[in-house]
């Protein structure tokens, strides 16, 4: 059940790339040198920002970049995993680019033991021949499949219908772990030797009254300080500030979409842009969720950051959101587009940027006095001429 990005955005290619040498298959090795929780007590959500050492900037990176970070499995789904399974944990397993290795060390490291996959509820499904099990993956049952698994991980599967395989069965069943994709939220001119994260951390009681956690996010809050933390860079050359110093930037990023927007603003800041800036930025409440505040009102105060309107949902009886927001502010962002503004949208792809979306063609066509074809071809274009970008997962 994890909420951070899990794939991002595909890497691209062009210009000239010193760290080329770090990759997904040969990642860099560096040791977390910051943790800070964002989110404040009494807050729904755990919230924090990570920082890594690039070596004096041997790992390069620019603002828009993402992350990619290897985790591992936490100790305590790895013992329950060991403890349903019935088996050995020092048995040697031979995995793929790992060779044989001690089972407990592939279920740490190697394979991904939280995900329910396809292949794993088939491979319980034939060795146990339950029929709640079958019934539950016959391909019109998909609905009550997707409610079945939520929440739950792959150990809960094994546990409720148990397996007696042998290690190396298990391992031809479970998928290899795989790393997580965070947007960077920091810029190389303003921290030269630090690349910074901001998680949301994933812990959760399910219906089975078992905690779960996030594999990655709780990772890195609470296993990542232990030793060397394999990452590397994916690129986004197309998911940054304006190149052109004047030019307007309007960014829409709520929740930890934020996180790439504070490394666009110190970005500009370092580079002495003089273009306004506008951030459209929302969560639950103000006084446990501002993410950033100090740091947001600071750009403020310096007139690297024109405009700041907030959206938070739960301090007042009707939810207000981003979008809400945005219709608020309808004729000055319209001038804003027209001056040559560049839109940005970062965070939730499923719901907030659709919402996003449609607003921004509702404020076009009323603003631009157009219809509903040629506001969606205004902004068609906008997306075009790369003016209108999204980092969304």
């Amino acid at each position: 059940m994890s909420r951070h990005r899990p794939s991002g955005r595909p890497s691209g290619a062009g210009g000239p790339w010193p760290s080329a040498g770090y990759t997904k298959a040969s990642p860099f090795a560096t040791l977390l040198i910051g943790n800070r929780l964002l989110s404040l007590p009494g807050s729904q959500k755990e919230v924090r920002r990570f920082a890594f050492d690039t070596r004096g900037g041997e790992l390069a990176y620019e603002a828009g970049d993402a992350l990619g970070v290897w985790p591992a499995n936490g100790s305590e789904l790895v013992a329950e995993w060991l403890a349903v399974t019935g088996l050995d944990p020092d048995k040697s397993v031979s995995v793929p680019d790992a060779g044989e290795i001690p089972l407990g060390e592939a279920l740490r490291t190697r394979l991904d033991i939280a995900r329910i996959t396809p292949d794993l509820l088939k491979f319980v499904a034939e060795r146990t021949g339950d029929r709640d099990l079958k019934r539950l993956l016959r391909p019109d049952n998909k609905g009550e499949l997707a409610k079945w698994s939520w929440a739950r991980q792959a150990v809960d599967v094994v546990g409720a219908f148990p397996v007696r395989a042998s290690a190396a069965e298990w391992v031809g069943v479970l998928k290899r772990l795989q790393p997580r994709l965070y947007s960077i939220s920091s810029s190389p001119l303003a921290h030269p030797g630090e690349v910074r994260l901001t998680v949301s951390v994933v812990r959760y009681t399910n219906d089975l009254d078992r905690e779960r956690k996030g594999v990655c996010s709780t990772y890195l809050a609470d296993c990542a300080d232990d030793g060397p933390v394999p990452v590397f860079v994916q690129r986004s050359p197309h998911f940054r500030p304006p190149a052109d110093p004047a030019t307007p930037m309007i960014m829409v990023g709520p929740g930890t979409g934020v996180a790439p927007f504070i490394g666009f603003l110190e970005d500009r800041r370092a580079r002495g842009h003089t273009g306004p800036n506008w951030l459209f930025f929302g969560e639950q409440r103000e006084a446990t969720d501002f993410y950033y505040r100090e740091e947001l009102e600071a750009f403020r105060s310096s007139g690297h950051l024109d405009r700041l309107d907030l959206a938070f949902s739960r301090d007042q009886r009707n939810k207000v959101y981003v979008q809400d927001r945005m219709r608020e502010h309808g004729p000055r962002l319209w001038q804003w587009l027209q001056d040559g503004a560049h839109f940005y949208v970062c965070g939730d792809a499923a719901r907030m940027a659709k919402d996003v979306d449609l607003t921004l063609r509702e404020i076009v066509a009323a603003q631009g006095g157009l219809d509903d074809d040629a506001a969606a071809a205004y902004v068609k274009q906008l997306a075009a001429d790369r003016r209108y970008v999204r980092d969304v997962y």
